[in-house]
């Protein structure tokens, strides 16, 4: 994700659960909600990057095999 020199606000309607994630998943990383929706944008970059150029994206165990694929972006 690029670095930009200044911010615009925006306004996000989500549902109570998806609110609730958000939260819990902030507090789990110790960041803000926007630290959060900051990080899974630049995910979603990142896998959509990857699928463009033929990539996959999976989560690999500690012995570097595949435990489970990302599929669907």
């Amino acid at each position: 994700m690029k670095q930009e020199s200044s911010k615009i606000r925006l306004s996000l309607d989500v549902s109570s659960e998806l609110n609730e994630t958000i939260t819990q998943l902030a507090k789990k990383s110790g960041g803000s909600k926007s630290d959060i929706l900051r990080k899974a944008i630049a995910l979603m970059e990142v896998a959509v990057d990857a699928k463009e150029r033929g990539e996959k994206v999976a989560l690999l165990n500690k012995d570097q095999t595949v435990n489970r694929e990302i599929v669907g972006i």
